[in-house]
C-alpha cells in the first residue's frame, strides 16, 4: 500500500493547453496537472513564439521549448505550488529550412499544405523538464513525405478545421494522417511530444516511468 501510494503522490506540471499532449501523457499512463501560463493575472502576455530573423528551425524550436519551461517554472514560484517537475513542449515544421509555424488563415493553411505536397519536410519536437534551477532538455527531429495533393482535396481538409492551432496546418492523428505516405522518426514527436524523449528526461528527475 505504501509503494501504491508513493505512485499516486507522482505528478508533473504540464505547460500546455494541446489536448494532443495531454492524451500522449494519459497513453502511458503520466500524472499530469496543467499549468495554464497565459491564466496568471501577473504576466500579460504568454511566451512570443514569433522567430527570430534568420532563424533555424531546430535552435527555434530549442529557444520556445526552453522559454515555456522557464517561465512555467516561474509561474510555480508565484503561486506557491507544490515543486513537482514542469513540463514543457514545443512543434515546428520546416520545409526547406523554412519554418512553418500555426497558420494565422484558412488561406495561408491552404498555402502551407500546398508547400508541403508531394515533398520531405522535416517536424522538429522539443521537450524540456524543469525543477527548481535545472532544466533538461531533448530533442526529435523526424522526416515526413506528403502524397500529392490535389485541390480539392486541399480544400475538403481545411473544411474539417483541423488545421488550426497546428505547426504546417496539420495533425498527423487526424485526417491529415492519410497525406502521410513517409515517415522516419517519432509518430509522437510530429504529433507534439516526442514519449521516448520525454520518459528518458522524467527518469533524470526520479520520476516513475513506464
Amino acid at each position: 500500500m505504501g509503494l501504491y501510494m508513493g505512485i499516486l503522490q507522482h505528478r508533473i506540471y504540464l505547460c500546455s493547453q494541446s489536448p494532443r499532449r495531454r492524451e500522449l501523457l494519459k497513453q502511458i499512463g503520466i500524472n499530469f496537472e496543467m499549468l495554464l501560463l497565459r491564466c496568471d493575472p501577473r504576466r500579460s502576455v504568454d511566451v512570443d513564439e514569433t522567430p527570430l530573423d534568420g532563424e533555424a528551425a531546430e535552435p527555434y524550436v530549442r529557444r520556445i521549448c526552453l522559454e515555456k519551461a522557464r517561465v512555467g517554472s516561474e509561474s510555480l514560484r508565484l503561486r506557491n505550488l507544490p515543486p513537482f517537475p514542469v513540463l514543457a513542449a514545443d512543434t515546428t515544421v520546416a520545409l526547406d529550412g523554412k519554418i512553418f509555424g500555426k497558420p494565422d488563415s484558412t488561406e495561408q493553411a491552404a498555402d502551407m499544405l500546398r508547400q508541403l505536397s508531394g515533398r520531405d519536410h522535416q517536424v522538429f519536437s522539443a521537450v524540456a523538464v524543469a525543477l527548481g534551477n535545472r532544466t533538461e532538455m531533448a530533442l526529435s527531429v523526424s522526416t515526413v513525405r506528403f502524397v500529392k495533393l490535389s485541390e480539392d482535396r486541399i480544400q475538403r481538409y481545411l473544411l474539417s478545421r483541423e488545421y488550426a492551432d497546428k505547426a504546417g496546418a496539420y495533425g498527423i492523428q487526424g485526417q491529415a494522417g492519410a497525406f502521410i505516405e513517409y515517415l522516419a522518426g517519432s509518430y509522437s514527436g510530429v504529433m507534439g511530444l516526442p514519449l521516448a524523449e520525454t520518459v528518458e528526461l522524467l527518469q533524470r528527475f526520479d520520476y516513475p516511468t513506464p
